[in-house]
């Protein structure tokens, strides 16, 4: 079993750095559907089927993405917004 998840992690870490920022971005609209779900009027256990779907598909992008992207991506990610930030407080 080892040797299929490193398997697949050593393939996404191959992958370019736009799809992991991609695949990161799917995490968002996973997690806002898992949670705004519980409104539409269906059964309880319709919901948590729901939930339990659509939070573990945020928690699968949210963990390939920053696995796509690396150490090295998740910095430079981390610097765009840092100077989207500065530029926009000025």
């Amino acid at each position: 079993m080892k040797k299929y998840l490193l398997a697949i992690k050593n393939w996404l870490a191959r992958l370019s750095f736009r799809t992991g920022v991609i695949v990161l971005a799917l995490c968002v609209p996973c997690y806002i559907i898992s949670f705004a779900q519980m409104l539409l009027p269906i059964s309880v256990g319709a919901k948590s089927a729901l939930w339990v779907v659509f939070f573990g598909l945020a928690k699968t992008f949210q963990y390939g993405g920053l696995t796509i992207l690396g150490v090295e991506g998740y910095h430079r990610l981390r610097a765009y917004f840092s100077r989207k930030k500065h530029q926009h407080n000025h």
